[in-house]
């Protein structure tokens, strides 16, 4: 038997009920509240809700509402038998498990489901506000939404991976990320800080037959990413970042401008000041304001206007197809800091020099993997911090991470 209850203004009229006649017309709120469901049910097992044993009997039972997928603007609740078993594994009274409620029993999962697929792009506080429900119901509700994405996407064997770490709050307190690249997405996230220890743990948790099927490892320069993975995977490559040595050599002109700025006096030093950005930007990301202030700076100062072309010329580098031309194009690149006076390059140069097996491992065809990756991964973290402003729940911020690339479900 199903009945169907709608609550006007202050009591609640049985719409199934003989002679009754549905007036939408009536001045108040309408809203579809209790929908009850009760059945012959006396010879269903009963199922704890702990351990998973199935019992015949059950200790005591009762009728719970529980709300599910609205109607409109309209709330919809359920009214369900539900029943307590004494368990003997457990050794005490438990709730049965039925399949169709959430981890909060007040919840169908349908509905936990609803309110994660509004936290993909809304903030907690404005679903909580939109569906008249608290906080921590519904930062509980998306949580258990995300845990049920990574039981449905499990982590599969890796051929290449990118590992990068991302900052949780000032003083250096950093997580590690590990990344599937070929299937795009984050598949660990964990550690203590960026030590060899904390990435350790990834290996060890992956497993060993899973860490063999590794070919390729692309990670900055720090050296303790590298000592782990040539611990645990010695037959991997290993491939620095682009975009991480691209910002070493960013950093050294930017030393080459402060330099410059305090070599120089008067209205040459003019052109330099607050021309930072303009300097360190992609000429393609400027604005024509932009674009003027940057020829007009690098027309003024030689030595600058040196320094931005070698920069701009040596993206290049990953464009070879073997490691020959690509070593040829870095020893050119090299001889043409000669006499120009440019310590800051010549420290970025000897440093590639020192991690030359890592940057040319790109020039393999099997290393052609997307380098950007990782960087966008980790404007996407910041976007979901910045958005929550900041987050003090680790486990909360390790499911966004891990699930903001999976398919909602």
């Amino acid at each position: 038997m199903i009945t169907l209850w709608e609550r006007r203004d202050d009591y609640w009229t049985n719409t199934t009920s003989p002679g009754f006649d549905r007036d939408l017309k009536y001045r108040g709120y309408l809203a579809i509240r209790a929908l009850g469901l009760s059945g012959l049910r006396e010879f269903k097992k009963t199922i704890c809700g702990c351990c998973g044993a199935a019992h015949r009997s059950h200790y005591d039972k009762k009728v719970q509402r529980t709300r599910d997928l609205s109607c409109g603007y309209v709330r919809i609740y359920l009214e369900a038998e539900v029943r307590r078993v004494k368990c003997k594994k457990c050794g005490t009274v438990k709730r049965e498990k039925l399949p169709w409620l959430a981890n909060n029993p007040f919840y169908t999962k349908r509905f936990a489901c609803y309110v994660g697929r509004k936290c993909r792009a809304m903030t907690v506080k404005d679903v909580a506000k939109e569906l008249k429900l608290n906080w921590h119901t519904v930062k509980a509700l998306e949580k258990e939404y995300m845990q049920e994405q990574l039981r449905r996407n499990p982590v599969a064997a890796p051929r290449a991976i990118g590992i990068d770490e991302i900052s949780l709050r000032k003083g250096h307190t950093y997580r590690i990320v590990v990344s599937d690249l070929e299937r795009g997405k984050p598949i660990w996230f964990g550690g203590e800080d960026r030590s060899e220890t904390s990435l350790d743990m990834f290996y060890n948790s992956l497993g060993q037959k899973k860490s063999k099927k590794i070919e390729l490892a692309v990670m900055d320069m720090w050296k303790a990413f590298e000592k782990s993975t040539r611990k645990n995977v010695p037959e991997a490559a290993i491939l620095y970042d682009k975009f991480h040595v691209m910002r070493h050599l960013g950093d050294a002109l930017d030393k080459i401008r402060k330099m410059e700025y305090g070599r120089l006096s008067g209205k040459d030093r003019s052109y330099i000041k607050g021309q930072k950005y303009t300097l360190l930007s992609n000429r393609e990301n400027l604005t024509l304001d932009g674009r003027k202030a940057l020829k007009k700076l690098l027309g003024a100062n030689k030595r600058l206007n040196t320094a931005y072309v070698l920069r701009e010329s040596f993206g290049q580098l990953w464009s070879y197809k073997t490691e020959g031309w690509a070593r040829q194009f870095f020893d050119n690149w090299k001889e043409s800091l000669k006499w120009q006076r440019l310590e800051p390059y010549e420290k970025f140069t000897a440093m590639i020099e020192r991690h030359w097996d890592g940057i040319a491992a790109y020039s393999r065809p099997e290393n052609k993997v997307s380098l950007g990756f990782v960087e966008g991964l980790n404007n996407k973290i910041r976007v979901i911090q910045r958005r929550a402003y900041g987050l003090r729940d680790e486990e909360y911020l390790r499911l966004k991470i891990l699930t903001c690339m999976l398919k909602e479900i």
